[in-house]
């Protein structure tokens, strides 16, 4: 479903032309970040220029955050947040409840081992930890551990679209994975316009999109799946006014799908945020 590999397509010399003549007339109007894809549908080829759009923010609603929490990966799910937080010997799988920030539950890891992304399938929460390469796979119900599988990267982000488990690796890849075998079964190289796209962090799957934290940056990237291409950017800077340190960065997205919320954080941030999106332009 998700294929890599394209044949490529042989452009004619008036094709060659007429691509250069678009390239000039994009330059001319100054636009930056502009992807040119060429589809081969049967006998006909077609050109689609990727511009994406560009979005700030409105806080709706502030929330009270742990601050003791690293936090490597969050969800939303029936009411309350799951929050996977990192650091060696710290390291947490918790449930917290939205509104005032307790901790409901919580499962440590052991000491050798980094908590990163988190993601639901079913009933069962799956937490990918950094370099060990090895998840370890909890019953949302008590956060109890059911048993753990191994992978062949380092873990970032993860996140569910109901078919695929879709993980990140801090590469410009997401990685595709069987849901009930854990297998990769394909990947995407993710960019912007042209160029790779790096840093990929905590994941989130949004209507059909995977919004994805970038590492020290106070953005969010929203990228189509099926090709790996930016289509938008959430520009965050500034949501979080308290003092932070330089590893105190943007990282947590959860999407209350039921009501259309979206909510972000950061490591150690004291606050959790509700957000609307708002188109710039």
């Amino acid at each position: 479903m998700h294929s890599i590999n394209k044949r490529p397509v042989k452009l004619t010399l008036m094709k060659r032309r007429s691509l250069i003549g678009v390239l000039t007339a994009v330059a001319a109007l100054g636009l930056t970040v502009i992807a040119i894809i060429w589809t081969n549908n049967g006998s006909n080829l077609s050109l689609q220029m990727v511009v994406p759009q560009y979005y700030t923010y409105e806080v709706v609603r502030v929330y009270p955050h742990n601050e003791s929490a690293f936090t490597q990966g969050l969800i939303y799910a029936d009411g309350f947040l799951y929050e996977s937080t990192g650091l060696y010997g710290s390291s947490t799988l918790r449930k917290v409840d939205l509104e005032t920030g307790n901790i409901l539950a919580s499962t440590i890891l052991p000491t050798e081992f980094f908590g990163e992304g988190i993601t639901l399938i079913d009933e069962k929460i799956v937490q990918l930890t950094w370099r060990s390469q090895v998840a370890f796979v909890y019953s949302k119900e008590n956060l109890s551990l059911l048993y753990n599988f191994t992978y062949s990267t380092e873990g970032w982000g993860i996140t569910f679209d109901g078919t695929h488990i879709i993980m990140s690796d801090g590469t410009d890849k997401l990685y595709f994975l069987d849901p009930t075998t854990y297998q990769r079964t394909g990947y995407v190289n993710v960019k912007d316009g042209n160029f790779p796209l790096t840093n990929l962090n905590e994941l989130e799957y949004v209507k059909g999109d995977v919004y994805a934290n970038i590492w020290h940056e106070q953005k969010i990237a929203v990228i189509n799946p099926t090709n790996g291409q930016v289509k938008a950017w959430i520009n965050l800077s500034g949501i979080e006014n308290a003092p932070l340190s330089e590893e105190e960065v943007l990282n947590g997205i959860a999407y209350d799908a039921q009501n259309n919320r979206l909510f972000v954080t950061g490591k150690n941030w004291p606050h959790l945020y509700e957000i609307k999106l708002i188109a710039v332009g």
